[in-house]
């Protein structure tokens, strides 16, 4: 009898599996590759559905439209950002960069290198998809309770960040979607100093216009950092610390990565004196990364914030991050930058920040330019360093697919 049972169970299994749709069926059947530490395996481009001549083509496209200027970043950054006069000072470590890299990873398997893949490069504003994977893990581990309540609710006695009228309505949403309009200086840096409004004088910037927290979009390092160090506050512990240990290690990241303060960026907490680290490399400072680990952070989020059947960093947490803001439809939370086509306006349809790739797909983007692509339609990865037009490459890219 028990016997039968077991033939019954088995049966209604196989007919369970035979009922799913096509697609859904199959996609059961697949069991995903994780490489090990220091490990990566490749395969030939044909046996992932790509089109080795087009591929080798969208290579040749990032290497020969590579970043042209000086690879002194010390001197580029201040170059970059030198309508900022005289408050664009680098306060934090900077070092040479390589040229032209990357990786396409397809399936899980590499079907394309090329570049110095191993240098520990400067990444700029990716570097706060890093920060905001880590206030991920304090909302979703309930140190942070509800992301649209008042981060100045989470805020030590004495930490004046939140304090002002302003600024006491700001939610960890609103930093999150760089909409938060914080007013004030951090680390020697008003907000109002980054990124000022186009031909206004230096003593016309403190005047900026003042927003309602919520309603105004402003790309703001300032304000990132402010998010850097109210994290810092609620974790009580150096944010790379929290990384490696719960993100890092676990997807098997190599040790070259370091990310780097403000030579001033220092506080005391419950007696400690530690860090608040950057969200960027706007004044120095940030993420010091190579391509493959980058590529480990995209395959995370491809397979959905899971690493060889272990949950990373929680799928609602993903779903947040690529919902659409309300101020700025092509951004969901720092650095997730969607592929959403932009409202029509006046009867043109809006841009899209990849028009050869899926609206569902998603890049992390820092001054450079330096990008991770992840494309859960085709099951596509690509870190692309130093390049003058992602585009281009991301449209060669998407011709290079066969199947």
């Amino acid at each position: 009898m028990k016997r039968y049972s077991a033939l019954l169970a088995l049966w209604a299994v196989m007919l369970g599996t035979l009922a799913l749709p096509a697609d859904q069926a199959k996609k059961s059947a697949v069991v995903s590759y994780f490489p090990a530490r220091d490990a990566w395996e490749s395969r030939p481009p044909t046996e992932l559905g790509l089109n080795p001549e087009k591929l080798d083509a969208a290579v040749q496209y990032s290497i020969k439209n590579q970043n042209q200027n000086t690879k002194n970043l010390a001197e580029d950054i201040l170059n970059t950002f030198r309508n900022e006069a005289p408050y664009n000072k680098l306060i934090g470590p900077t070092q040479e960069r390589t040229g032209a890299n990357g990786l396409v990873i397809r399936h899980g398997y590499v079907a394309a290198e090329w570049g110095d893949t191993k240098r520990a490069d400067m990444t700029f504003s990716v570097t706060k998809t890093f920060l905001s994977t880590v206030v991920g893990l304090a909302y979703t581990r309930g140190l942070i309770k509800d992301l649209k309540t008042p981060v100045a609710q989470s805020m030590p006695s004495g930490v004046d960040l939140f304090t002002s009228e302003h600024n006491r309505t700001i939610t960890w949403e609103h930093l999150l979607r760089q909409t938060s309009d914080w007013s004030g200086m951090l680390w020697d840096k008003p907000d109002w100093a980054d990124r000022p409004a186009a031909g206004q004088p230096p003593e016309e910037w403190p005047k900026r216009v003042m927003h309602e927290p919520g309603t105004f979009y402003k790309y703001n390092d300032t304000r990132v950092n402010v998010l850097a160090l109210a994290a810092l506050h609620v974790w009580k512990r150096p944010l790379p610390d929290v990384l490696r240990e719960l993100v890092m290690d676990p997807i098997g990241a190599s040790g070259t990565w370091h990310w780097e303060a403000y030579e001033n960026a220092w506080v005391t907490i419950d007696g400690r004196r530690m860090q608040s680290v950057t969200g960027g490399g706007h004044f120095g400072g940030g993420m010091f990364i190579s391509a493959w680990d980058m590529a480990r952070l995209g395959y995370l989020f491809l397979n959905d914030g899971r690493w060889g059947g272990k949950t990373v960093v929680p799928k609602s947490w993903i779903d947040l991050a690529r919902t659409p803001g309300p101020a700025n439809t092509a951004y969901g939370f720092m650095n997730w930058f969607l592929n959403t086509p932009e409202p029509v306006t006046n009867g043109r349809p809006g841009r899209q920040m990849y028009s050869a790739a899926p609206p569902s797909a998603v890049a992390f983007r820092g001054n450079g330019e330096n990008i991770i692509y992840i494309d859960w339609e085709h099951d596509i990865v690509a870190v692309v360093r130093w390049v003058r037009n992602a585009n281009g490459f991301i449209t060669q890219l998407m011709g290079a697919i066969e199947k």
